[in-house]
């Protein structure tokens, strides 16, 4: 299914790991993991921001992709099943049958 999850950042987390390194290599074991369709990066509410439109598998994935934003950058994170126009098109048109 398709996914978007957005990651709002933890300011003074995301100043550590962004001194020491880490955020970077966050970033890219996070952009390994869900093979996004669409990857973006900017501020919100004050603070850094990514969103990614990914192909969610299976549910049990979830943790695993949560955990080191929420444990190793103390993110608020959204997580929402997504359509592109092509799905909503086929939605509307199986309402319409």
């Amino acid at each position: 299914m398709r996914m978007m999850l957005k990651a709002r950042l933890d300011t003074e987390t995301s100043n550590e790991a962004f001194k020491n390194g880490t955020l970077p290599k966050l970033m890219q074991q996070l952009t390994e993991t869900l093979k996004p369709e669409a990857a973006y990066f900017g501020p919100e509410e004050g603070c850094r921001c990514c969103t990614f439109v990914f192909d969610m598998q299976d549910s049990s994935q979830m943790p695993s992709i949560a955990e080191p934003l929420l444990n190793e950058l103390n993110a608020k994170i959204d997580l929402h099943p997504v359509m592109n126009a092509e799905d909503l098109q086929k939605g509307l048109a199986a309402l319409q049958r």
